[in-house]
């Protein structure tokens, strides 16, 4: 129960696409917050997207507006996020991270998630 496991990342070059995958333990899936975080070399983990429990509900930082989707596939326990026209910037690792909560319309944009995953590498090359 409670493990996350990431995969999905790369190497790409600046302007293409990846889609980070979290393969969730937690059950019910829909009783958790889920979110993505990431951490670039030198710097503190920050907060990429959160999504709450049904999905009614999503946030994403500034810097990845526009680009980058969060979703939840419930039948298979995944989390997902779209990276679109990736830059040198997001260059990090990124870790999923899951909550149980009571509000269906939470979304959990810091770093108090009780779950969280070992984290997957992207780089972008300019």
């Amino acid at each position: 129960q409670g493990e996350l496991v990431e995969s999905g990342g790369g190497l790409v070059q600046a302007g293409e696409s990846l889609r980070l995958s979290c393969a969730a333990s937690l059950s019910p899936f829909s009783d958790y917050a889920m979110g993505w975080f990431r951490r670039a070399p030198g710097k503190e983990r920050e907060f990429v997207a959160g999504i709450s429990r049904y999905s009614s509900s999503t946030d994403y930082a500034d810097f990845v507006k526009g680009r980058f989707t969060i979703s939840k596939d419930y039948n298979n326990r995944m989390l997902y996020l779209q990276m679109n026209s990736l830059e040198p910037e997001d260059t990090a690792i990124y870790y999923c991270a899951g909550e149980k909560t009571q509000s269906t319309r939470t979304v959990l944009t810091n770093t108090n998630y009780h779950y969280w995953g070992q984290g997957t590498q992207v780089t972008v090359s300019s």
